[in-house]
């Protein structure tokens, strides 16, 4: 077992394999090493060497995941910042680049970088700061001052040995709590003011409306999406909860998860995974409980109008008072020099200039973000962390409010299961809508309030865990012996037999079609309930990684009998005729029914029984195929699909892992799943590209997908995939490693237990802080 011992006392860097020292000097380059010697927080100011302030263990178990054991809150973020590094340092760096207002500084002032960097340099300001760090707990600010050591340290020492992607990079810098305030605040705007950065960034009085961008705060939930499912006790073949959590991520940036197992004896020990730009793990599971997380309807914003006070573009009334609009001056450093940005904020937040929200004589637009006032995730997730049931787990969700945007389903040991969505959202009844909504110039679905009436603003609930957030009882939850999921669509069919109704239209709507990839889950579900059968761990994996396409369960049988209309489609249909309605590696035809599919919107025109709130899990199905237009439709859609594929020079018959890859340093890797929107519960998420061969690159999808249940000793049984691997680094070992497995519909073992991380130990790392 190799044993790494980092001492800055004394200068010795040791590696163990069995029981004989074997020194690793060749490892490190001389600056590294010298770097580990020069003096810090262990040596005192004369030179002489001081006791280390704490032991940080991390233990390294296959496919580069690490579990880290401190003693305090600091030292825990120490040696996570030191592991998270390991394999994510250049895009964790990157993603503090864009936080702290300097892309254009170190990537060039184009593709939107100086609007970019204006937004987060006038929103994440000093005062915003401050606000963040004093309303975070002693805890959650210790962790992050520890994070910030840990990240330095790894910079200082590796220097010499970063990854090509950032080697020698002047922008991967040190660090402090205040960059890791911006970067928690930065990714819990991001789909809200995060999606109007060029509309904040540069508004002005009196635009033309021909020059302003518009407006897009639609979310695709098949971009940036999820599944999950928890199973009781009830319909388990154990007793015990299962969970399967299936979040859609994107494949490359700051929103990759990375694995890992922190421990911190007496407080937590969780397993799984936090996105790279975070410092926190966000969603896996403890000794007794699981849960994972959807991106929610909820909508985290409203839109205010504000009415001018006449003659004067920067100031508004707020019922007889009068408001100063405050400009923020920003200076924006790119190569060729400084670039001047003035970014507007109002007491709701900034000044938000759109086509449809234009900053004329009589009225401003602006934001606020539920997000941008949100200072509790750390304390949210180290509050979830601790919970030992879903009664626990639901009540550190309503206790904080931290989580930005998601719901949560969870399952516990004893065969609880959960659905909730006690987020951040904003205190807006349908009664506040009626009497206070003054238009939709936004959009579809996004509230835009009377902000001049002070009675229009988020209604203040003491219950809730903060000012202008909707309380925890007037949110949905469900805790059952029975299931509870959801994927993206509200919380409303969580269960069909327990249908959530009566919330505000913010959350989401209710007594409304559901996608296909939501009815391809319950379908699932239903079928096994319906053969009188019990859920085990593998039944549970199955129901992704069989990689079932609905839609063309659904659908294909009566598209196969309008494929006779025209002979020239006979091999295609031929084809299709023998696909399994799979998306599998070795599925053949997946890539026609694909590219029709689209063609045809889904075939949302052509349904022939229509959705059916008394039936929504099986409604709308079936086409009008008795109609001519409905047949010329289809054998339209197919040619151009042919065309599109033979064009390209794929064979109409080739395997689907053939069709959707990856290349991963020269190597053509599989991929499976396929587009959510057509009913692929098993999403991946690619454009076809007929230069490249196919779809690919994979731009988000599976991500971070685990099945957790518990075993006969109580401990967990815990088996996971990180689809894109732990690594995003081409020059890491771990770059690949588990997207080959993930290409075979294969698992990893989780190792949580000391016994269990022994079975699967590689290397072991003691660092001194």
């Amino acid at each position: 077992m190799p044993r790494m011992v980092i001492s800055e006392d004394r200068c010795v860097i040791n590696s163990r394999v069995g029981q004989t020292p074997v020194k690793l000097a060749i490892a490190f380059s001389l600056s590294a090493l010298m770097a580990a010697c020069a003096p810090d927080e262990g040596v005192s100011d004369n030179g002489v060497s001081e006791s280390p302030k704490e032991t940080i263990n991390v233990r390294w178990t296959e496919h580069g995941i690490p579990h880290i054991t401190a003693q305090t809150w600091e030292g825990l973020g120490f040696g996570f910042a030191h592991s998270v590094a390991q394999n994510g340092v250049c895009v964790l760096a990157k993603e503090l680049v864009t936080v702290n207002g300097e892309l254009s500084k170190y990537f060039g002032a184009e593709n939107g970088n100086v609007n970019s960097d204006a937004f987060h340099r006038a929103l994440l300001n000093d005062a915003k700061i401050d606000e963040y760090l004093a309303a975070s707990s002693a805890d959650s600010n210790a962790m992050d001052s520890g994070y910030a050591r840990g990240y330095n340290r790894y910079i200082d020492t590796h220097a010499d040995q970063l990854p090509a992607s950032c080697a020698g990079a002047e922008w991967v810098k040190p660090i402090d709590e205040r960059d890791l305030a911006r970067l928690a605040i930065g990714v819990g705007i991001r789909y809200g003011l995060g999606r109007v950065t060029d509309q904040i960034a540069t508004a002005t009085p009196n635009q033309a409306i021909a020059s302003l961008k518009p407006i897009d705060l639609s979310l695709d939930v098949e971009k940036i999406g999820s599944n999950a499912y928890a199973f009781g006790s009830e319909l388990t073949d154990t007793g015990r909860g299962i969970l399967l959590g299936n979040p859609h991520y994107p494949w490359q940036g700051p929103s990759r998860f990375h694995m890992a197992h922190l421990t911190l004896p007496g407080e937590i020990d969780f397993m799984g995974v936090g996105l790279i730009a975070t410092p926190r793990l966000a969603i896996g599971f403890n000794e007794t409980i699981a849960w994972s997380h959807t991106v929610s309807t909820a909508l985290r914003f409203t839109f205010f109008r504000l009415d001018l006070v006449p003659g004067n573009p920067m100031a508004y009334l707020v019922g007889d008072q009068e408001r100063p609009i405050e400009a923020i001056e920003v200076a924006v450093e790119t190569a060729t020099g400084i670039e001047n940005r003035t970014v507007y904020l109002t007491h709701f937040g900034p000044v938000v200039a759109g086509p449809n929200t234009p900053w004329n004589d009589q009225h401003v637009y602006v934001m606020r973000d539920v997000n941008y006032e949100n200072y509790r995730t750390g304390d949210q997730y180290a509050a979830m962390q601790r919970a030992t049931d879903v009664t626990q787990l639901k009540q550190a969700l309503a206790d904080h409010q931290g989580a930005a945007f998601v719901n949560t389903i969870a399952a516990d040991k004893a065969g609880g299961a959960l659905y909730a969505d006690m987020s951040a959202i904003p205190n807006v009844s349908v009664d506040l809508i009626a009497r206070c909504a003054v238009d939709q110039s936004a959009g579809a679905r996004i509230t835009t309030l009377n902000g001049s009436d002070p009675s229009c603003d988020w209604q203040i609930d003491e219950s809730a865990a903060a000012p202008g957030l909707m309380p925890p009882s007037q949110q949905p939850s469900l805790i059952t012996t029975t299931y509870a999921g959801n994927s993206n669509d509200s919380y409303w069919l969580s269960n069909p037999a327990m249908r959530l109704e009566g919330y505000s239209p913010i959350i989401g709507d209710e007594n409304a079609q559901r996608t296909l990839r939501t009815r391809a889950g319950l379908k699932f579900v239903e079928e096994v309930l319906n053969a009188g059968e019990k859920f085990d761990q593998a039944t549970v994996e199955n129901l992704l990684f069989t990689h079932r396409h609905y839609g063309a369960e659904l659908f294909l049988d009566e598209v196969l009998e309008v494929c006779a209309d025209d002979p020239t489609l006979a091999e295609a249909c031929a084809v299709l005729a023998n696909w399994d309605r799979r998306q599998t590696v070795e599925s053949r035809g997946a890539h026609i029914f694909n590219e029709f599919f689209t063609e045809t919107n889904q075939l949302s025109a052509y349904y022939a029984v229509p959705f059916d709130n008394a039936d929504p899990v099986h409604t709308p199905r079936g086409l009008t195929v008795s109609e001519t237009a409905t047949r010329e439709a289809i054998v339209a859609a197919l040619h151009v699909a042919v065309d599109r594929i033979t064009d390209a020079g794929i064979a109409l018959d080739a395997r689907w892992g053939d069709v959707q890859f990856e290349i991963r340093n020269g190597e053509k890797i599989g991929v499976p799943g396929g587009d959510g929107r057509a009913g692929m519960f098993s999403v991946i998420s690619a454009r076809f590209d007929g230069d490249n061969g196919g779809y690919t690159p994979i731009v988000t999808g599976n991500s971070y997908i685990q099945s957790v249940t518990w075993n006969e000793d109580g401990s967990p049984s815990a088996r996971a995939i990180l689809t894109y691997s732990q690594s995003p680094e081409p020059d890491s070992p771990f770059y690949a490693d588990q997207t080959k497995i993930y290409s075979q519909s294969q698992w990893i073992e989780m190792p949580f237990t000391d016994e269990q991380i022994a079975t699967k130990l590689v290397r072991e790392e003691t660092l001194e802080m």
